[in-house]
């Protein structure tokens, strides 16, 4: 496949993804190289995160930069690891503009106008000619540094709502000059840096666009489509079709499994019928099918891939047989990924504790053992299968069914791709020993060198006057979901609200009582305000600093703490506690000192899918 004027070994490229592995400068680290040479393998190129050319222009606090020369030497490693490894190299430039991240205090905040983003954040500098000039020039250095670099492409950031794009689009760019108004003026920003880019270096540039910004205001896929008509006069290598804006659609720009998988392939295919340059396709690439799909139905010319990539570094491997082994899948959950970076842990994966953590050796354990796996939740799985791959033998036992209380997590509205995890897992122990009965200390001791105990937790059920019946997360299954009725959630967390959240589709009234003062604060930032958002649409009533006292029947009393107030809530049909959970530690308490043990998951501390999986890693790598 050729790129430009580039022979790529194949149509697939990773696309950038934030690590969030630097030092506050910006210099690259042993962290990153091997994070990138574990995923440069199979595919023909990697897009690089997007580096950046101006040190008060950062997204992280921890990511790369290109703004100055002394970088060079990073950068060269960095294109010579995925080089060995036979993919080209892509030095990915952009300039945030108004999304320069707000937290960070000496950035700046530059715009084609002074108007903020409605979702937040500073409001910016409506640039003059002369910082025209001096971000330009700030471009065109980068790229002269990514070509001393040995890259072999850049991808100039058109789109998703990063400085360029808000030059274009009319939501953003309120000028009276040359480069406001008309189309062809809100063009002329980024064609002078995509001309001085071309007239300063000799390498191909592609350029990436949001083929729709979905959100009101926000330029649609005809305004696409003149964009790439206009590129077409340039000096283009390929256009990279992604979609959404990081301000003012953060879903779609994430590509989050709250919206619907292929409707940014759609976008691909209608600039593909439109242009004659080779067309890149994005987002939530995550199936085999998918990839035939949007080849098949000729969406585009070159596949990327992200998060695919950061889940399973064999997916392209695999997907050419040219590696053995089930596909780890990526569900879209931004749980490990954009989660664990927005809280400073550098990028993660929900279902592959190896990222980001690729300098950590995996060895065969010196003696072989016999080890128990109480609980076949996440954590017990994952267990399982790290203590069969260092060479012990294992016998999982589990009460129910394999999956434990993330059988749920599939359940909740527009979360059906969590499943896929669970299904993988399943798969890759099959043919482990397991036993389907509630373990106890004569199923273990004695018989067993060793015990791993995933147990998991229980609901936490506070002591609340007159509350004698009432459900749990469990109300999710099929088979309990109530129609039209009044249902009251004690508890605003993760649990309640996607309960909540799933509930308002069958047409219950819903109520959710918590006594914190927000509601969700466990969840990911993104998957919050699309669930809020949903709670708000459908009149559900929140009340926060809310402590319910007392039932009588179906009355409720609450008590608002902060207003010195009591209310009561009549005509309720079903209480759900969402009140949190608690470890079960029953089974540990009855093994400690008798056999080795180890505990994990929420059985030794509450906590996400991604700390269980992480926890049973780790700890089990050891054994």
């Amino acid at each position: 496949m050729k790129l430009g004027n580039i022979e790529l070994r194949n149509n697939f490229l990773m696309s950038a993804v934030k690590t969030g592995y630097c030092d506050k400068e910006g210099n690259i680290s042993e962290r990153h190289l091997a994070f990138w040479e574990r995923r440069s393998h199979h595919v023909g190129a990697v897009i690089f995160e997007p580096f950046f050319i101006d040190k008060r222009v950062r997204e992280l606090p921890t990511q790369i930069g290109i703004d100055n020369d002394d970088k060079i030497e990073g950068h060269k490693k960095l294109v010579e690891t995925v080089h060995k490894n036979g993919a080209k190299a892509v030095a990915h430039i952009s300039h945030p503009g108004r999304m320069a991240n707000p937290k960070l205090p000496e950035n700046i905040y530059l715009s084609a106008s002074d108007v903020q983003c409605p979702n937040g954040g500073q409001k910016p500098k409506a640039m003059t000619i002369d910082d025209i000039i001096q971000v330009q020039k700030q471009y065109v250095d980068a790229a002269i540094r990514a070509e001393k670099a040995g890259y072999d492409f850049i991808e100039l950031q058109f789109g998703l709502g990063y400085l360029i794009a808000q030059y274009l689009s009319p939501e953003s760019n309120k000028r009276t000059d040359q480069y406001g108004g008309s189309f062809e003026n809100r063009m002329r920003f980024g064609l002078e840096i995509l001309r001085q880019m071309n007239n300063s270096v000799n390498i191909p540039i592609i350029v990436r666009i949001s083929g729709d910004e979905k959100a009101e205001g926000g330029m649609i896929i005809e305004d696409a489509v003149k964009i790439v008509k206009e590129l077409e006069k340039e000096n283009v290598a390929a256009i990279h079709v992604t979609s959404g804006n990081v301000c003012l659609s953060p879903p779609w720009y994430y590509q989050h499994h709250f919206i619907p998988k292929g409707k940014t392939w759609e976008m691909s295919k209608k600039i593909k019928e439109n242009t004659t340059l080779p067309v890149i396709a994005v987002g939530q690439i995550t199936e085999p099918e998918d990839v035939d799909k949007i080849l098949n139905e000729k969406a585009a010319d070159f596949i990327a891939l992200g998060r695919t990539l950061i889940a399973d570094p064999d997916f392209v491997g695999k997907y050419l047989k040219e590696v053995e082994g089930r596909i780890r899948p990526c569900s879209s959950c931004l749980t490990g990924c954009l989660g664990r970076i927005k809280i400073g842990k550098g990028l993660q994966c929900e279902i592959n504790p190896e990222v980001g953590r690729e300098l950590e050796t995996f060895v065969p354990a010196e003696n072989r053992k016999n080890y128990a796996v109480i609980g076949g939740g996440l954590a017990g799985m994952q267990a399982a299968l790290t203590l069969k791959q260092r060479g012990h033998d294992v016998t999982i036992f589990e009460k129910d069914q394999l999956g434990g209380q993330f059988n749920l997590a599939p359940l909740p509205s527009q979360k059906a791709s969590l499943q896929k995890q669970i299904d993988y897992l399943k798969a890759e122990v099959s043919e482990i020993k397991t036993i389907y009965k509630e373990a106890d200390e004569k199923d273990i001791v004695g018989k067993f060198d060793g015990a791993v105990l995933a147990t998991g937790s229980k609901p936490f059920i506070p002591p609340i006057e007159g509350l004698k019946e009432y459900s749990w997360a469990e109300i999710l299954y099929e088979f309990n979901i109530p129609k039209d009725k009044n249902v009251l959630i004690i508890g605003g967390g993760l649990i309640g609200v996607e309960v909540a959240n799933t509930l308002v589709d069958y047409g219950n009234k819903v109520t959710i009582v918590e006594m914190f003062d927000e509601i969700a604060r466990d969840m990911e930032m993104v998957t919050k305000k699309l669930n809020i958002k949903k709670l708000k649409e459908n009149n559900v009533e929140i009340f926060t600093n809310a402590k319910l006292t007392k039932v009588e029947n179906s009355t409720a009393f609450i008590d608002l703490t902060d207003r010195n107030k009591q209310i009561t809530i009549e005509d309720i049909d079903i209480y759900v506690v969402a009140a949190g959970m608690k470890p079960d530690k029953e089974l540990f308490e009855k093994l400690e000192g008798k056999i080795d043990t180890k505990i994990i998951g929420d059985a030794n501390e509450i906590g996400d899918a991604v700390s269980a999986i992480q926890g049973a890693y780790f700890t089990c790598k050891e054994l």
